[in-house]
């Protein structure tokens, strides 16, 4: 016998470079779950606002109305008895403690699918997304294309000098490359 509890809770993590098609993703995944009638709650860090303050929003402009937050704590704030899913757009934002936030919801019943770069512009671990795909039941590499040589990339190429690691933008700013062609630029 094969019984399910329906306060099962898991964790998916879609990650990958940028313009890997991982808020595309995201938002399908967010359209399976509305079309099945369960209630989500979208979030994504307050400091990405590229295209849209109140919504996620793919380089290929498709989109989801979302909450702007700037601390993974504030997500509790925003729960009710109907939410089942909770997606969170561009985690490697937030500070640390959204491993401990993404597992107590996990915990609490609750499907949490998380998007974001896995990798920074140099190719080095990214904020708190390793550790997420390290407690997820789930996880999901999206890989773009270089652009330079049409190979599978899984780099973002930052294309201006700026030595933060942090630097919110898009084709002005980064380009998919492959191993091979990924330049780190300090």
């Amino acid at each position: 016998m094969n019984i399910i509890n329906q306060k099962t809770g898991w964790i998916e993590v879609i990650c990958g470079s940028m313009f890997s098609g991982k808020t595309e993703e995201l938002i399908r995944r967010i359209r399976r779950a509305e079309y099945a009638k369960q209630k989500v709650l979208v979030f994504k860090p307050a400091i990405d606002d590229r295209y849209d303050a109140n919504s996620i929003v793919s380089h290929s402009q498709m989109k989801a109305a979302s909450i702007c937050i700037n601390d993974p704590e504030e997500i509790f704030e925003h729960l009710d008895e109907e939410v089942r899913i909770i997606a969170i757009d561009e985690a490697q934002f937030f500070p640390p403690s959204i491993v401990k936030v993404v597992n107590a919801l996990a915990d609490k019943g609750f499907r949490v699918i998380v998007a974001g770069l896995d990798q920074d512009y140099r190719g080095e671990p990214f904020g708190s997304i390793p550790q997420l795909m390290a407690v997820a039941e789930y996880v999901t590499k999206n890989l773009a294309i270089c652009v330079k040589c049409g190979n599978p990339a899984n780099r973002t190429q930052r294309t201006i000098a700026k030595g933060e690691q942090i630097l919110v933008g898009s084709t002005e700013a980064y380009e998919a490359r492959c191993r091979n062609c990924h330049e780190v630029l300090d």
